[in-house]
């Protein structure tokens, strides 16, 4: 039961309850969408509980490293969901290859522009699903979902998956992010519905 109703749920067993499908791709975001001048001035920087910190490129992530395509399913906080999302970029496992990360580096924070963070554990940042899109079905991705590069994480709530990200720490201390710190639920499992704190 779900605040005293029955939980609505998918035929197709791929999505969660209480959401429902869409095909469009809906644009929810707070604070400016980032425009940029000269995207070679842009960088994303790796660091926190590693043996070596990087500070990348547009282009190097692009030609340095295995470029990848993820097909999956998306879940928004708000209720939407969207199937077969086609995504390319780069996995996160192959963005930490030759980067050693600690022992006791438990969670990744992701950092946005403007300020906007989000906190994952370290194994949900590190799986083979989670990706680094910088295109989405084979186009850029546009301004509004997180021009030049996002985070897609698919199995978690998409506030998880953060746009127009510019940093990724590795720590030993789970930090709470800008969602979370509003009451968002720390982990965000659409399975579970930890969708707010008190869930």
């Amino acid at each position: 039961m779900y605040f005293g109703k029955q939980k609505k749920t998918h035929p197709s067993g791929r999505v969660p309850p209480n959401q429902n499908v869409t095909t469009s791709f809906p644009v929810l975001h707070t604070g400016n969408v980032p425009y940029y001048d000269d995207i070679s001035k842009w960088n994303l920087q790796i660091y926190g509980l590693v043996d070596n910190p990087k500070l990348l490129t547009l282009k190097e992530l692009k030609e340095e490293y295995p470029q990848s395509e993820q097909i999956n399913d998306i879940h928004c906080v708000t209720g939407w969901s969207k199937l077969d999302a086609c995504w390319q970029g780069v996995k996160t496992v192959d963005l930490i290859e030759g980067i050693t990360v600690h022992s006791d580096a438990r969670y990744v924070i992701l950092y946005a522009e403007e300020g906007w963070t989000t906190n994952l554990p370290i194994d949900d940042f590190m799986r083979e699903t989670t990706i680094l899109a910088h295109s989405f079905n084979n186009e850029p991705l546009t301004p509004e979902h997180g021009f030049p590069l996002r985070a897609v994480i698919p199995h978690l709530y998409f506030w998880k998956s953060a746009k127009w990200i510019r940093g990724i720490q590795f720590t030993e201390h789970n930090h709470p992010g800008f969602w979370e710190r509003n009451g968002y639920h720390m982990e965000g499992d659409p399975w579970l519905e930890q969708r707010y704190s008190f869930d």
